[in-house]
């Protein structure tokens, strides 16, 4: 057993959620009313450099979707930048079909695999080319994350697959297995009208959305892999062992910009359960001094206005990883850059809990915090600098 570390001692203290795998939103907002700041948005002035377009702010409620969320809403943005009429996207849809595939590796590796709500960016692009897409008024999933709906389902389907791997297999698993899902959040349509015309999901997505899921690639930064090479995601919630190609840490913020200059928008999956992360203010940093260094009206303040942050390093990121500091439990969209009264650079980030923050429904997210506490990030393939491009041979 390792020592608990800061992170540990600060979840202990009630300010963050008890479990990071999969969020629910009810729950972190109780959790994080403490990490907050009373003024904080009359001490920001954020001025945007770059600002692409999205879709409507939605709210997962308290279902762990917001990989689910957050990559659908940057296809949105995707249509529109392609010069498509964006199309409200069933982010439950997706989530259904992730859900039917991560059940049958969970079996297939006779258990051994995280079960839930989680995912990653990639399950959406994965599921848009195996499956297909619905638009949201066609299929909402029974609301699925309203109330107990979740933990309902994910009880009556657990039970299911740890039958099936007790060791009397059962070779009807697979059917009652995707009955339940589809009891819990409703059946396929095999047809449906959108606009006048009918579609199948599979010719919706081709015709109507009309991205080429080939063409995304996600990134993340390990120094245990070489770098500009593809490695597994170590993330209990990359139940698909996909592979993401390694980048050097400061490739990620190069990345990033690159792509929001050129009018791409991006799929951000990080960690939120950090102290200086205030969905509530809408702003996240690295505070330069740990929690326990700061006094009384140092933590009170710590998002009134902008505030001195820690270096990151390489080394510190692998480490914050390594020991469960960075922890893979959010996913939103990064739809462009803004400055602050100081000059200084933010992220500006679409979140999915509802807009009911100080930003409605966005945050600004300093380059150091995304240098820090990104896992993943999923683009367009062309958003990405050539010299960068030219070394992952895309």
């Amino acid at each position: 057993m390792t020592k608990p570390s800061m992170k540990s001692l600060w979840l202990a203290a009630g300010l963050l959620l008890g479990s990071t795998i999969t969020f629910a939103q009810d729950n972190l907002v109780n959790s994080l009313k403490d990490n907050q700041s009373e003024n904080s948005a009359t001490t920001f002035t954020f001025t945007p450099l770059i600002n692409a377009e999205a879709t409507s702010v939605k709210n997962q409620k308290s279902s762990g979707t917001c990989w689910s969320y957050s990559t659908n809403s940057f296809l949105e943005s995707e249509m529109i930048r392609m010069g498509k009429k964006p199309v409200d996207l069933a982010d439950l849809f997706t989530a259904r079909n992730a859900y039917i595939e991560k059940g049958i590796n969970y079996v297939r590796m006779h258990g051994a695999l995280t079960l839930g709500d989680g995912g990653a960016c990639h399950d959406v692009t994965n599921m848009f080319a195996k499956y297909g897409a619905l638009p949201q008024e066609v299929y909402t999933g029974n609301d699925y994350g309203s109330g107990s709906s979740s933990d309902r389902m994910n009880k009556l389907t657990e039970a299911i697959l740890k039958k099936a791997v007790s060791g009397n297999f059962d070779p009807n698993w697979k059917a009652r297995y995707i009955a339940t899902i589809d009891s819990c959040m409703g059946a396929v349509p095999e047809k449906f009208t959108y606009e006048g015309k009918e579609y199948t999901p599979k010719t919706f997505a081709k015709e109507v959305v009309g991205i080429e899921p080939a063409d995304y690639v996600e990134l993340s930064s390990f120094n245990t892999s070489p770098y500009y090479q593809k490695a597994v995601l170590m993330v209990p919630d990359n139940w698909s062992f996909d592979q993401v190609y390694n980048v050097q840490m400061d490739d990620i913020t190069r990345i990033i910009d690159n792509a929001l200059k050129g009018g791409f928008t991006v799929a951000w999956a990080t960690d939120v359960s950090e102290k200086g992360f205030s969905w509530k203010n809408g702003i996240a940093y690295v505070p330069a001094k740990e929690l326990e260094d700061m006094t009384g009206e140092e933590k009170r303040a710590m998002f009134n206005g902008p505030k001195n942050e820690k270096e990151i390093t390489v080394e510190m990121r692998q480490a914050a990883f390594d020991e469960y500091e960075t922890t893979d439990d959010h996913g939103m969209q990064i739809t462009g850059i803004a400055k602050d009264q100081n000059g200084k650079e933010y992220y500006i980030v679409k979140n999915s809990w509802g807009a009911v923050n100080d930003y409605k429904g966005y945050l600004y997210v300093t380059k150091n915090f995304v240098k820090y506490k990104t896992t993943a990030f999923l683009l367009h393939k062309k958003g990405i600098p050539g010299d960068i491009r030219k070394k992952l041979d895309i």
